[in-house]
């Protein structure tokens, strides 16, 4: 079963006069007087059991509201690709951990993709440099979702909670 959080977006608060940006100030969302702080903000949140029918189903909550975003295509592929091989992976080494949940948010100017799961096991973040086994019939999708964020000009993290683990990637939303 997929619960959800329906997706919102709410403009951020402008004030009277929109400051200017220096060169060097920093553009984070999460910063402070970023340069890129009043742009809209959005979020979606979607639970579900680890399966395999789970993954369709969010991919296409995910890619709905991303159009409802107006996002671009090629940022838009980044994400669903990411969504794919990202719950994919909780369905093949974290199932039995409980709950799987993903969350896209928009703000400041970045999307956000966060798919959590309640196992304790990190996965280890790819190099670009690593070799790849050519016969091997998995392995390679944290390293082509490292790939495609970082040239769209984002990330990939991993980070651990005290419920499990999360896995997030971060790429400009223009």
């Amino acid at each position: 079963m997929l619960t959800s959080t329906p997706p919102t977006v709410r403009p951020a608060t402008r004030p009277a006069t929109r400051p200017v940006a220096a060169p060097d100030t920093p553009t984070d969302p999460d910063t402070p007087g970023s340069a890129t702080a009043y742009r809209p903000r959005g979020f979606g949140r979607w639970a579900a059991e680890p399966t395999a029918a789970s993954a369709p189903l969010i991919r296409s909550r995910v890619r709905s509201v991303l159009e409802g975003w107006d996002i671009t295509a090629e940022i838009t592929d980044v994400l669903l690709l990411a969504v794919s091989e990202l719950v994919g992976n909780v369905v093949l080494h974290a199932a039995g951990a409980g709950r799987l949940r993903v969350e896209v948010s928009l703000r400041g100017g970045w999307l956000q993709l966060e798919v959590t799961d309640g196992a304790s096991a990190l996965p280890r973040l790819p190099h670009p440099r690593d070799e790849v086994d050519p016969d091997a019939e998995s392995g390679r999708g944290l390293l082509i979702v490292h790939l495609m964020a970082t040239e769209a000009g984002g990330r990939l993290s991993v980070q651990a909670g005290e419920f499990g683990k999360s896995v997030r990637v971060r790429v400009p939303a223009a």
